[in-house]
């Protein structure tokens, strides 16, 4: 899907908080950020298992099954990790999400904690910019029977335990056989997940615009066997023909053990998210800053 981004005057009016409870100082940032909210005119409530994790009691709590019909907006306050969790359980419930990064590394989170007040101030009043992200979906066939599934904003990985041998895995893409692989597994990314596991297994950096699907193989054998782009619309499925404990993992999230002659069928899925970011948010210059790349001064 396209990287559509754009401006709106739409207002916030009832907005739900998701965190990283399991980090130091949590409950203190949380409610520093309901304060901020509330003295702009907004409605907070908690996503349910964020509040369960928390002392706080002072604000009502909601889960994430029912923001579609009471939330306008939520917001993350986190790391990418917290923002893929609840972007998964939304998916497709057209509420936006903004991620507000506690932490150094991170893509999706993308306004530094110490500037929240400022940013979200502009961004509840309606500057913005809007980036819609799509999913993948995937089924675990054994014997022709679904038994497991899952949806993935960044990647769906088959992978070996650290103490078993190489697998060995057959991919079709689109009903034609594209090879047999010898590995320590395969990732199949979005772009959005084209900066995560993919890129530490050499993988390209897709921009989020870019409409495709990244194969890209842990440790093959074979070193000829290098990570592709496939078209977004490519229906992929990966038979495992060999190897010991094996399983398939679902945004780092959710797992599937695997045996030998199940398949997984991977797609793009019809849900997607939307991200919100500030007005100068810049893909680029979140890769120049998140993977230190070398800035030099433009004549541009």
């Amino acid at each position: 899907m396209s990287n559509l981004k754009t401006k709106s005057a739409k207002h916030f009016k009832k907005i739900a908080l998701v965190g990283k409870y399991q980090a130091e100082g949590f409950a203190h940032m949380l409610l520093n950020l309901a304060n901020i909210l509330k003295n702009l005119g907004c409605e907070v409530f908690l996503e349910a298992e964020t509040a369960s994790n928390t002392t706080i009691s002072q604000i009502p709590s909601i889960p994430s099954s029912e923001f579609h019909a009471n939330i306008d907006l939520v917001v993350v306050l986190g790391g990418d990790g917290t923002m893929l969790g609840i972007a998964r359980q939304i998916a497709g419930q057209n509420v936006p999400l903004i991620g507000i990064n506690m932490g150094t590394l991170g893509y999706m989170t993308d306004i530094p904690l110490q500037d929240v007040e400022l940013v979200l101030t502009e961004m509840i009043k309606g500057h913005f910019e809007s980036d819609v992200r799509y999913l993948l979906e995937a089924e675990v066939l054994r014997n022709k029977q679904v038994i497991g599934s899952g949806l993935a904003l960044n990647d769906v990985v088959v992978n070996r335990s650290g103490i078993s041998g190489m697998l060995e895995l057959t991919v079709h893409v689109n009903n034609q056989f594209m090879y047999n692989q010898r590995s320590d597994g395969l990732i199949v990314a979005t772009p959005t997940g084209s900066t995560a596991y993919s890129m530490s297994a050499g993988g390209p950096i897709l921009h989020p615009s870019v409409a495709g699907v990244v194969l890209a193989p842990i440790a093959p054998h074979a070193l000829s066997n290098r990570p592709i782009v496939l078209p977004n619309d490519a229906t992929i499925v990966i038979e495992l023909i060999g190897g010991k404990d094996v399983s398939v993992n679902f945004d780092m999230q959710s797992l599937t053990q695997l045996q030998i002659g199940d398949q997984i069928k991977i797609c793009r899925s019809n849900k997607t998210v939307t991200l919100l970011h500030p007005v100068d948010h810049s893909d680029y210059k979140a890769l120049r800053q998140k993977l230190h790349w070398n800035e030099y001064p433009s004549s541009f």
